[in-house]
């Protein structure tokens, strides 16, 4: 046996976008400092760093998706822009001195739970180190999804997923397939439709898109915030609170939604004039169902010249020419593929393997469900940030984030009541519990009753993603944690080492 040094920290967070750097905030403010953030890129950002494409910006008010600790009186859209996202979190960055505890270009390759430490092993493309416990904050938006379409490797031209956007190729003059009708495209078709030279979008199937009332922020606004920041604090109130009174129709009455569904008729029918045209583009379903996008650019760019809808999916490529499901053909140079991303199947979990060595992804095989949208059983000292049922259909992720940070607050605090070295490991039937509940409330909801296969669904056809309910109420479930929902783990005397503090420690190795 030779003696060897490794790092041990307190917590270990993965993942330097929203999630993970409020962790870290969240953990300086309880007067945890023996903490790492892991970040597999060269900086900090997240989906706000990956996603650069032409026209990226969010579709939530600047002012409320934001921290409430660290308000932003100087946004200069209503809806602003990635740049300036990515510029915010850098400045949380900095201005929360988190900088130190960052490191950069540290993929975790493996988690691996200790029975006798009651630590993690965390495996990194930068070396190992262990933690007491582990904030997943990947995110749900943080790995894309590209489907394996037939004969994409004979393709010729250039092929790039929207979150992964290849700036050096230029676009102008060219022809180009946009695969799909998220979010991302309907910002993207507008972006590069006035440059490319033909563009052909492969819409499996049409969203509803809302008008976006995007405008300047004026300088007397950004002054008055600035000068008294309660203002700020009051905007915030306001765009919360019209979408807590939103949540009911969504949640409880999808019936109600088909006044709001005329509005996006007028909003689709003030640019499309081409009966033939506006058919393609009108959804079967009812709105909500899937993500409600916002645009007042989207449908003016699909009734140009240079713009074909094809109303089918992407079934097949020959060379330069792409095939639809219905048979409709298209040659082109450049494939973009907006096809979203792995959220009911987060690759971070097969990397995680638990106390019974089984791994998240094998645990979550028939479904992802956590307790309080936090912590897994079988996975002691394991939360994540941004978890199942945690996603919103109308409102800011922010606040999901917030909530979910004062239970990863209170749970260091129990850990430190419990003191020595302790693990708390969700019991299966609080988990059970808490997902039967969830999921009972999620059976009137427009998600899973409008009438449409949205991303929000697994394979199972289980909506595993989004909160069937208020922010509000979503705030009190992770307020504190019920330690009775947990099973205490304690280390066997001989392991029962105490912790260190940022520092080495050491540990024997055959």
């Amino acid at each position: 046996m030779t003696g060897q040094e490794h790092e041990h920290v307190r917590v270990a967070v993965i993942g330097s976008g929203f999630g993970g750097l409020g962790a870290a905030v969240r953990l300086r403010r309880e007067g945890v400092t023996d903490f790492v953030v892991l970040e597999r890129a060269d900086a900090v950002g997240g989906t706000w760093r990956d996603n650069s494409y032409p026209g990226c910006a969010c579709d939530v008010p600047s002012h409320l998706y934001s921290f409430s600790f660290a308000p932003n009186p100087d946004w200069p859209r209503t809806f602003s822009g990635q740049e300036r996202i990515r510029e915010y979190l850098e400045h949380v960055a900095d201005t929360f001195r988190l900088r130190s505890h960052i490191r950069l270009n540290s993929e975790v390759k493996q988690l691996r739970w200790d029975n006798e430490k009651l630590w993690w092993e965390v495996a990194t493309a930068q070396g190992t180190l262990t933690a007491d416990v582990v904030v997943s904050a990947t995110g749900p938006l943080s790995d894309p999804k590209t489907p394996d379409v037939p004969g994409i490797d004979t393709f010729p031209g250039k092929v790039f997923h929207s979150a992964r956007w290849d700036h050096d190729y230029d676009l102008r003059g060219k022809r180009v397939a946009m695969i799909g009708t998220g979010a991302s495209a309907i910002q993207i078709v507008p972006a590069i439709q006035k440059e490319v030279g033909r563009l052909t979008l492969f819409q499996r199937t049409p969203p509803w898109v809302m008008p976006r009332a995007d405008r300047d922020i004026t300088k007397a606004e950004r002054w008055l915030h600035r000068q008294l920041p309660f203002t700020t604090q009051v905007r915030r109130g306001l765009l919360w609170g019209i979408r807590e009174l939103q949540v009911q129709a969504f949640t409880k009455r999808p019936n109600e939604l088909g006044m709001v569904e005329q509005i996006a008729k007028r909003n689709m029918g003030r640019a499309i004039k081409d009966p033939a045209l506006r058919a393609k583009l009108t959804p079967d379903y009812r709105i909500g169902c899937k993500r409600i996008l916002l645009s007042n650019t989207y449908y003016p760019a699909l009734a140009q010249p240079n713009v074909d809808v094809v109303a089918s999916g992407l079934s097949e490529i020959r060379g330069n020419t792409l095939v639809a499901a219905d048979g409709s053909e298209a040659e082109v140079d450049a494939i973009v593929f907006g096809t979203g991303f792995h959220v009911t199947d987060m690759p971070i979990a097969q990397r995680v393997v638990g106390a019974d060595g089984v791994s998240l992804a094998e645990s979550w095989k028939g479904g992802m469900a956590a307790l309080r949208g936090a912590t897994a059983h079988g996975f002691p000292n394991f939360m994540t940030v941004i978890g199942p049922n945690t996603g919103l259909g109308n409102s800011s992720m922010i606040l999901m984030i917030e909530s979910q940070l004062n239970y990863l607050a209170d749970y260091m605090r129990q850990l430190d009541v419990l003191g020595g070295r302790v693990a708390l490991n969700p019991r299966e039937s609080a988990v059970n519990g808490w997902n039967n509940r969830v999921q009972d409330r999620m059976k009137r909801t427009v998600w899973n009753t409008g009438g449409c296969n949205s991303w929000y669904l697994d394979e199972n056809g289980v909506n595993t993603t989004v909160w069937p309910g208020t922010t509000t109420e979503f705030r009190q479930a992770t307020r504190h944690v019920d330690v009775g929902e947990y099973e205490i783990v304690r280390a066997p005397a001989a392991a029962a080492e105490p912790r260190s503090r940022g520092k080495k420690a050491q540990v024997s190795a055959a």
